[in-house]
This record gives C-alpha cells, structure tokens and sequence, in this order.
C-alpha cells in the first residue's frame, strides 16, 4: 500500500516544529504515561484505560512491523528540538477499499492547543496521497469530540456520514462522525497554498523603500 521508503526505520517527516519518526522500545514509557491518561483513552476506540502493563511496548513492535511490511505507517509525533520526547502519535492505514485510507492520531494532555495536532495530520496527508496509492483519506471521531473533527475540517476533510461503531478498548458502541477527504480537494487546496506563498512578478519589481 505505501511507498517502500516509508518501510525504513529511518524514514521521518519533518514539519517546522515536529518529527513525525517510527516508534522505538525507548517510547513506551512515554507512550504509556500520555496515551493511558483518561482523556485521551476515552476518545479512542483501540487504547485502554486504566492503561495494560505491555500495551506499549506491543503497540511499538505491532506497529514496526506494519511499517516494514507497508500494510500501515505508523508515526511517534516528537518536538524537533527533542527527538526522543514523545508529544502523541499518528497512523494512516489500510480500509477495506483499496484507493482509501484511515487517519488516527493522539496528543498527551500537557501538549492540547499548541496546533501540534493540526501540524501532524497536514504531514500525515501530504504522506498518506504522495507514498500510497490512496485516492481518499478517512477518518472517524466520536460525536463528542468536536476538537478533534476541528482539526481534520481545518485540513480540508468534510463530514461523509454518522455511524455507531463498536469500540473494543471501550467494550460499548458510540456514534462517530465520518470524514473524507478526496486526492483531487487535496492538490487543489496544495496548488492554492503554493501560490498564496509564491512572490508575484508584479510584486517582485516593486521597489522598497530606502
């Protein structure tokens, strides 16, 4: 499904505050003490809380080997200045439509409102439509969690549908809504952001004042 490139344990994606890196055995500590806390365990449907004794170190050597295998990406979101901090992390992978994939992210407490979620889904999608062979991104959030559902519409997703869904770690069923967000929005909206950036001729030969 990805591109072999992402299938190396040192493939990362810079963006200007983040490295989104693979997960290491030295991050379950971290995993454990920020996705075990309630209020980012509640939101999920996959991590359990209170948080297992080895759930973390299961999750780095499942999600190591999806990586190797390119069945999944899975990425420990860490501040650039501090590589081997872990602030949250982010995963595309495989749905049962082969031109389409699932997005999914966390964030620990202490780093809500900073934008880091925001930064890492828009590298996760840049990733997820130039390394794959997806045509569409998904993503699915509880009804309740309207920060969540904000950060995927401020990265061009629209609402698709309302589902109730059966959440294992949850052991109980909640509503969801789902999100899309087709190739094609994708390029439109990346050619936009490019020319917003780039200096017109007309201004360039303007000249500024002494």
């Amino acid at each position: 499904m990805f591109n072999d490139i992402t299938s190396d344990d040192v493939y990362r994606i810079e963006t200007a505050r983040l490295w989104l890196r693979w997960p290491r055995a030295a991050d379950a500590p971290q995993i454990a003490r920020y996705a075990g806390e309630k209020a980012v365990a509640e939101m999920t449907s996959r991590i359990r809380h209170p948080y297992p004794a080895g759930d973390a170190e299961r999750y780095v050597l499942e999600t190591r080997a999806n990586n190797a295998l390119g069945k999944s990406l899975g990425l420990i979101i860490t501040p650039k200045q501090r590589p081997n901090d872990v602030l949250g992390a982010i995963g595309l992978a495989e749905t049962p439509d082969p031109k389409a994939i699932e997005i999914g992210y966390w964030i620990g407490v202490p780093f809500w409102r900073k934008g880091y979620a925001s930064e890492a889904v828009s590298a996760a999608i840049d990733t997820g439509f130039e390394l794959s062979d997806a045509t569409r991104i998904e993503a699915r959030v509880r009804t309740v969690n309207a920060a969540s559902r904000q950060v995927f519409e401020n990265n061009g997703f629209s609402y698709s549908s309302d589902e109730t869904l059966f959440m294992p770690a949850r052991e109980a069923s909640y509503p969801v809504h789902w999100l899309a967000l087709e190739k094609v929005a994708w390029s439109v909206r990346k050619a936009g952001a490019s020319a917003l950036i780039r200096p017109s001729p007309e201004w360039s030969k303007v000249a500024m004042p002494a």
